[in-house]
This record gives structure tokens, sequence and C-alpha cells, in this order.
């Protein structure tokens, strides 16, 4: 009974394999300092993203960045630094924005060679729209691992 008005913990899943890093080494501040929200990053090893949650999709114009809304929890996987100077070019939307989705269902493509060749960086910021991340993983990991959990 005391734990009837206890927070649900819902667990974020990895959209890809990589290496999860703090978001503090993001080299762009408005992540690195969490003004995007708080939550991680990876240096993804494939161009597959995944959605890290089930709920609905919203895909950027420029297909760069998604979010996946569940409730009051917004969680957005932004493709690489400064890739919205790519305008689109090296991704490929595979679902439709309204669509939803479960945790691990492919969104986007985006070939990875393609925007390091362009000179941006891949790493993707991961970030939630809530204050409490616990049981956060870093280090290596496959696509759908859970990286953290919000409450």
């Amino acid at each position: 009974m005391f734990g009837l008005f206890k927070s649900k913990k819902i667990s974020i899943y990895s959209p890809t394999s990589g290496n999860i890093i703090d978001l503090s080494q993001v080299q762009d501040e408005v992540f690195s300092a969490g003004m995007a929200g708080n939550g991680v990053a990876i240096e993804p090893s494939n161009g597959i993203f995944c959605s890290p949650i089930d709920g609905i999709i919203k895909i950027f114009p420029t297909k760069h960045a998604f979010t996946v809304k569940s409730g009051e929890l917004e969680v957005i996987v932004h493709i690489g630094i400064d890739t919205v100077e790519l305008k689109g070019d090296g991704f490929v939307a595979l679902v439709d924005t309204g669509a939803k989705v479960k945790a691990g269902e492919p969104i986007i493509e985006a070939d990875l060679d393609f925007i390091l060749g362009s000179g941006k960086s891949t790493i993707t910021p991961i970030v939630v729209n809530k204050n409490k991340i616990e049981n956060i993983k870093l280090g290596l990991v496959d696509k759908i691992t859970q990286i953290m959990e919000v409450s």
C-alpha cells in the first residue's frame, strides 16, 4: 500500500549498437550542458536507428532526428552533430510521423560513411524530458539494450 504513489520506472533502450558515452562528452553545448534534456549519447557502429521506447513517432523534416512520445515521456534521438545541415541527405525514414511503434522498431537508416565524409560527427545524443534518470549504462551495447531508466 505504501508503494501506491511511487512513480513507475520506464526503461529506455539503445536505438542502435555502439558505445554509450556520458552526454557531457558531446561536442555540442546544447546537449553537453543539458539544454535539450538529460540522457546519454552513443557512438553508433551501424546506421539503423530504432525506437528506444514504445510510443508515437515524430520525424524531423531533415530526418536527422526523431522523437518518440509515450504519455508524458518524450525521448529525442538526434543522429549526429550538426547533421541538420545535411538537409536530409544520407537519411531515410523507415516509418511515417504519427506511427505507433514498439521499442526496437527501425525508424531511420543513416549512411554513417556519408555523414563522416561530410565532416559531421555521428555521435548520437539520446535525451529525455525527465529530470530523474537512473541506472545509466555506459560502454559498448547492442541495439535494444537498456541504457537508462526514468521516473
